[in-house]
């Protein structure tokens, strides 16, 4: 018979605990027992609008997975028993507040996508941009009481999702722009409230109706197999320096699958069927745990299937996979406690949600989506015999990811996008959005993977880089080993003795501390998560009456702007020669001003960015202020690629009096030049006997206050997955004047 390609969305909506448990390394006057506003937010704008809307298309099924730590948090909002510092001063009288609560609100309260969610806010955009233009000082010293009630207003304003702007109150808030009270803030608040008090009972409903089903994770998102054991990340990294101190309490893993599986019980009226694994992380060691819970399936990344199967998975020029049928399939896993279903996500679908779509034409995007899905039931058909037209047998394609953050970058909270995704379901004769549960209920998986083969990795490329290894990280876990050491002495210290005690740890073993510590990612936070990491240890330590280790009163690395960094996350700069700042915070960075050579000791050019997403590689450069070129520096700058491990034709660099050292003496394959002055893009490809072939680009740049560059990765035919290697070569009338980054390239991933 034959079958519609079945598509398994799985959006995961977390929180960190971002409860303090100590008020002793409280650094700042500001107040507030929740260090941060995230739960508070993110519920008025992402989680109850993703579920109503898909109620609007009863026909397509999904699963969510709602973390305890989120539900507690949400539940003291609703209570009106979590406070957090950008709460306390949103209802604090103006004519009040003391010099450094206006800092923070200068510095904090525009902590936003501005393109999407400050800009189209007349009032909001205008405080924003006296912030940008004439600085924080000047704000500081020229905002009068309502500037800042205003501000403060529209801070929480934005955060509800275009659904709810029909609620009359709401509208009424928009439409009126300025001029807000301290009441009016209060009554804001108080409709945060309202939609928060919404986000359970609609999942409940909507599973108990068969539209949804709903999932669980570990208690506190810890990452499980760390947990079991820290050398588990020499799996894949086996020379990974770890901690000094190896962490293994295995038997916390069962502790966090069942305060997570009590309380879905407690809030959903039946148990989970799911698990999302914290960080998609698994391996051997917690699978007799999550069977023994009575969980029925987990999922994963095609990248910990890829290092199980010992498969790369790799994709042609589209990003669709050469073995498609590898992927797109449940697998059991079996151990002594039971059968274990696994699904894994498309690494790539699912980052083109996350990351790209929200810079593309909402239309555009979803029918890019679906133009993949169905790419996949070709390719999938054609590993049938035969020559039939329909898929013969039932494939499941997982699209999982993170249901919160990215919608901040569509236009209009992603409503657009998702609107425009789901009617394509809805009339799609052979696309059929199911729940994980209701395709492994209908087809259980035909194909085992030995338990003990299933890799140790997470969803970031296979490993656990992202929270063990680097020595800020490992100093985090070491601390977290002598805390848990304490704990394990004082056997009279049980959970319901001493819960204080064993909250405190669960709060600590979250991954989210170790993924912001050392190096990898980085936000304006940094600090704050330091600080709550270790109030979650010291009050441990209080709890037992232990004295705290001095090195638990201290940061667990400092917290300063950094230098020379690669990228961190994908970039969807706009072009326009500003260098938005936004724009390019994940973006690569490498300090050009005071280093060795002509060019850079004038230090004309200050810093150089970089960065990627689905669509283009991006670049840009900073100038001393007041130079432009031709006068300060040469007009035509020059980009050359070449790609390591491809064979293909390459040639010298097209310019006259190029001194003979590396890297101007590698050959390149591609070579796009701008002219600063005439504005003028010519593009070229190497082709056989050292020749230079036009070629015909579509790449953009701007330069007003920097240069801003985007090269889509169509110009270049490189398939996913490839290494590159760039230098930039500046020429006036092609005769070679300078380089840069000297004596180094810059290496790129294509997504």
């Amino acid at each position: 018979m034959p079958y519609p390609l079945y598509v398994a969305f799985i959006w995961h909506q977390h929180q960190p605990l971002y409860k303090s448990r100590s008020n002793n390394l409280q650094s700042s006057s500001i107040e507030g027992h929740y260090r941060l506003p995230w739960v508070r937010l993110h519920g008025t704008k992402d989680y109850l609008d993703l579920v109503l809307l898909l109620a609007n298309y009863p026909k397509l099924h999904q699963t969510v997975n709602l973390v305890p730590s989120l539900i507690l948090q949400i539940e003291e909002y609703i209570a009106g028993t979590a406070l957090d510092p950008y709460l306390a001063l949103a209802l604090h009288p103006t004519e009040q507040l003391q010099w450094d609560q206006k800092e923070f609100i200068v510095e904090h309260f525009f902590d936003a996508n501005h393109h999407t969610m400050v800009d189209p806010h007349p009032r909001y955009a205008d405080l924003y941009y006296q912030r940008q233009n004439k600085g924080r000082g000047w704000c500081l010293e020229n905002w009068n009481a309502q500037d800042y009630s205003d501000l403060l207003a529209w801070h929480n304003l934005t955060w509800f999702d275009p659904m709810f702007w029909d609620d009359p109150a709401i509208a009424q808030w928009l439409e009126r722009g300025k001029g807000f009270s301290l009441s009016d803030r209060q009554q804001i608040y108080a409709k945060q409230k309202e939609i928060l008090s919404r986000i359970v009972p609609q999942h409940r409903q909507m599973q108990e109706s068969g539209q949804l089903e709903v999932i669980t994770s570990p208690y506190t998102h810890p990452i499980l197999p760390l947990l079991a054991d820290t050398n588990a990340g020499r799996v894949a990294v086996p020379a990974m320096n770890l901690p000094d101190l190896r962490f293994q309490w295995a038997e916390d893993i069962p502790r966090h699958l069942r305060k997570a599986w009590d309380l879905y019980q407690e809030h959903f009226g039946c148990a989970p069927r799911g698990l999302w694994p914290s960080e998609q992380s698994v391996s051997p060691a917690i699978l007799p745990h999550v069977a023994q819970q009575g969980f029925r399936w987990l999922c994963s990344d095609e990248a910990v299937l890829g290092w199980t199967l010992k498969h790369y998975f790799s994709r042609d020029g589209s990003g669709n996979l050469y073995h498609p049928e590898l992927l797109y399939r449940p697998y059991r896993l079996e151990t002594p406690q039971g059968d274990l279903s696994i699904v894994f996500r498309d690494h790539r679908l699912s980052d083109l949600i996350g990351f790209t779509y929200g810079a593309m034409e909402p239309q555009r995007a979803a029918a890019d989506m679906v133009g993949h899905l169905e790419a996949i039931a070709r390719s999938l058909r054609h590993t049938q015999p035969g020559e039939g037209t329909a898929l013969e047998r039932p494939w499941l394609v997982t699209i999982a990811l993170d249901g919160e953050n990215c919608w901040e970058f569509y236009p209009q909270d992603g409503k657009l996008f998702l609107d425009a995704l789901y009617q394509s379901f809805s009339d799609h004769p052979d696309l059929e959005l199911v729940t994980v549960s209701e395709f492994l209920t209908q087809f259980p998986p035909t194909e085992t993977l030995p338990a003990e083969q299933l890799h140790s990795g997470s969803w970031v490329d296979g490993n656990f880089t992202t929270w063990i290894g680097d020595p800020a990280k490992n100093r985090a876990w070491d601390l977290l080993t002598h805390a848990r050491q304490t704990l394990a002495n004082h056997p009279e210290a049980t959970e319901e003795s001493n819960p204080e005690a064993w909250e405190a740890l669960y709060a600590a073993e979250g991954s989210d501390w170790f993924w912001w510590f050392g190096e990898g990612h980085s936000s304006n936070q940094d600090a704050i998560f330091d600080q709550l990491f270790r109030e979650h240890l010291y009050a441990l330590y209080q709890s037992l009456g232990e004295p705290v280790p001095e090195a638990v009163l201290y940061p667990v690395e400092t917290h300063e702007v950094r230098g020379d960094h690669p990228p961190e996350s994908f970039i969807h700069p706009l072009i326009d020669g500003r260098g938005d700042e936004q724009d390019w915070d994940k973006a690569g960075r490498i300090e050009v001003g005071g280093a060795r050579g002509t060019m850079h000791r004038s230090s004309v050019i200050q810093r150089l960015w970089y960065g990627v997403d689905h669509l283009n590689f991006y670049l840009r450069l900073d100038f001393q202020s007041g130079t432009k070129p031709d006068s300060d520096y040469p007009p035509e700058l020059n980009l050359l690629w070449f790609y390591p491990n491809q064979t293909m034709h390459n040639s010298p660099i097209p310019l006259a009096s190029l001194p003979s050292e590396e890297p101007l003496n590698y050959l390149y394959h591609h070579h796009l030049g701008l002219n600063l002055l005439t504005k003028s893009i010519r593009f070229q490809e190497a082709g056989e006997h050292y020749e230079w072939l036009p070629r015909t680009s579509r790449a953009q740049f701007a330069q007003d206050s920097c240069l801003e560059i985007a090269v889509p990765w169509a110009d270049l035919q490189i398939p996913p997955d490839s290494p590159l290697r760039l230098v930039l070569v500046f020429s006036d009338n092609e005769q070679y004047r300078s380089y840069l980054p000297e004596n180094a390239l810059i290496p790129i991933g294509v997504p």
